[in-house]
């Protein structure tokens, strides 16, 4: 996908995520198994209006530039 975060920007929409690359490998495992539980937002079930995977990230884009969708879309990695 070939985009800019200005669209994001002009909306006011959070890009939110972590860059953990270069941090050792056990470290990582243990701040991802942190921000899976004890770290997670309580009330993001009632936040995210609907879930993409990394496949279908384009096309969720494009409803939203469209103005079809609304509300948070949660990617999934898996």
């Amino acid at each position: 996908m070939n985009t800019t975060v200005m669209p994001f920007i002009l909306r006011g929409v959070s890009l939110l995520g972590v860059n953990s690359v270069e941090c050792a490998y056990d470290l990582r495992q243990r701040i991802w198994q942190r921000l899976e539980t004890e770290l997670k937002p309580r009330h993001l079930d009632t936040v995210v209006r609907g879930e993409v995977d990394l496949a279908g990230i384009a096309e969720t884009c494009e409803a939203l530039l469209a103005r079809q969708v609304s509300g948070r879309t949660l990617v999934r990695f898996s």
